[in-house]
């Protein structure tokens, strides 16, 4: 299911071929997990996609992205579905010079989810494609993830589920769908924005609640002999939501018997329940 001006449709939509998100990936997304009809934590999906298009130098109104994410939760139902909300800086004459008086393209989409997403275990493999934290890009969600794709591919080829990205000064970054934390002892430890990291929702939801779990968190830089060092690791997205790191390369790790896997789903499944209603993830 679409939603574009205000409407939702089936079918397929007509769309400008000159807009620059898909001629030079100028554009951002978002995506979020509807259930019961609801946007789990969809105030802070809508704020940072705003604050993305603002970077970047576009208006967005975070009252047009909630009617978008909000008719589709609400038209999916129980779900859980998947949302994405996609906008560009629109048209725009041929060139790489941004029009002086953009006007924004907003749209959105719904997918059905599986059950099996949630939580489940996952195995990374180092990419060799470095993270360019100077890069503004690197901290947005952006339409250009080339990288991203090839580095998935490169991991599926070898049998393993995602890419596990280090910077351009080797440090550890991101996964190439979402955060990473570390474990050791009682230190949560997430990689710095400032190393190439988006500032995820779910990132954000960790931190604020582990100290009530017993656990300290900690933002600060990681090198890739370090994660592996670690008691265990976690990845987090909007989707997956926490996701447990059975291996990283050839090294494997227990994370999903760590009693810290489950007091982070726990405490997540109480978030969205309380946002969503009903029965969590």
């Amino acid at each position: 299911m679409l939603w574009l001006d205000g409407r939702l449709t089936e079918g397929p939509v007509p769309f400008d071929l000159a807009d620059r998100g898909l001629t030079l990936g100028d554009g951002l997304f978002d995506t979020a997990l509807a259930l019961n009809g609801r946007i789990a934590f969809g105030e802070a999906h809508r704020a940072r996609l705003a604050a993305s298009a603002a970077a970047l130098g576009f208006a967005l109104d975070p009252d047009r992205i909630g009617q978008a994410m909000d008719a589709l939760a609400g038209a999916a139902g129980e779900g859980p579905v998947a949302i994405r909300t996609t906008a560009t800086r629109g048209s725009g004459p041929r060139g790489l010079k941004p029009p002086a008086e953009p006007r924004p393209t907003l749209f959105a989409s719904a997918a059905a989810m599986g059950p099996g997403l949630f939580f489940a275990p996952l195995r990374l493999r180092p990419t060799r494609i470095a993270r360019n934290e100077t890069s503004p890009g690197s901290q947005l969600k952006t339409l250009g993830y080339l990288d991203a794709v090839l580095a998935a591919s490169e991991a599926a080829a070898h049998g393993f589920d995602e890419a596990l990205f280090l910077n351009t000064r080797g440090r550890v970054a991101c996964a190439g769908t979402g955060n990473l934390f570390a474990l050791f002892g009682g230190r949560l430890v997430t990689p710095p924005l400032a190393d190439g990291v988006l500032a995820g929702i779910v990132r954000a939801e960790l931190l604020r609640f582990a100290p009530g779990l017993g656990l300290v968190p900690e933002e600060r830089s990681l090198t890739l002999p370090e994660l592996m060092g670690a008691d265990a690791v976690f990845l987090t997205n909007s989707l997956r939501l926490v996701a447990p790191v059975a291996a990283i390369g050839e090294r494997a790790f227990a994370s999903a018997a760590h009693p810290a896997f489950a007091d982070l789903r726990e405490a997540l499944r109480r978030r969205i329940a309380a946002e969503c209603g009903g029965a969590s993830p």
